[in-house]
């Protein structure tokens, strides 16, 4: 996958897995929340290996 690619992907899974976060804290459901920290997580590494990716490009 490029880079754009990967940047792409990770600003998708944040902004799900913020809205996962919200819709579990007004739910109260602890589960939901647990889920999208985690997805949003994910989403932070994909930026950073998109980041990555274009760094090596550039060099």
């Amino acid at each position: 996958m490029g880079e754009m690619m990967d940047k792409l992907k990770g600003h998708a899974n944040e902004a799900v897995g913020k809205a996962k976060r919200a819709i579990g804290d007004a739910m109260d459901r602890p589960d939901i929340v647990a889920e999208g920290d985690a997805q949003e997580a994910k989403g932070d590494v994909q930026k950073a290996k998109g980041a990555v990716k274009g760094a090596i490009n550039k060099v």
